[in-house]
């Protein structure tokens, strides 16, 4: 960040050494240590806040977003639906909005017309052992 070399920090050691003086070198170091943790809570706190906004700000677009083709699809649905039922007569229609049709007498296969089995299996007889006769 402030891209300091070796030989510059060399140089500051030497300095604070001189001007502070080697007795008070290591409360000024704390103080110094202080200011800079305080300046980086405050600094992350902002990039927080900052962040937070941004976050908002998309969600407020993706929101609107979703809304907007949510209602495209709506329209458009609304539009399949409405030629499509043009076309059918009010039987056809409620047909098509039943969850639970009842199939036609055509779509049930009778026993003559498909030899399998349709609907549960009866019930299994028990087979009687043959009493043995005396």
């Amino acid at each position: 960040m402030f891209d300091i070399g070796a030989s510059e920090l060399l140089v500051l050691v030497i300095v604070a050494i001189v001007v502070i003086g080697p007795k008070d070198l290591p409360l000024a170091l704390r103080t110094a240590g202080r200011w800079v943790a305080k300046m980086r809570r405050v600094s992350n706190h902002f990039k927080a806040g900052i962040e937070t906004m941004i976050r908002e700000a998309e969600m407020e677009e993706m929101e609107k977003k979703w809304k907007e083709q949510n209602e495209r699809i709506m329209r458009e649905t609304e539009a399949q639906e409405a030629a499509a039922a043009a076309g059918q007569t009010p039987d056809a229609a409620a047909d098509q909005n039943d969850p639970f049709p009842t199939p036609l007498p055509s779509d049930v296969p009778t026993a003559a017309s498909d030899p399998v089995m349709v609907g549960p299996m009866p019930p299994e007889q028990p087979v009687k052992p043959e009493a043995s006769q005396p």
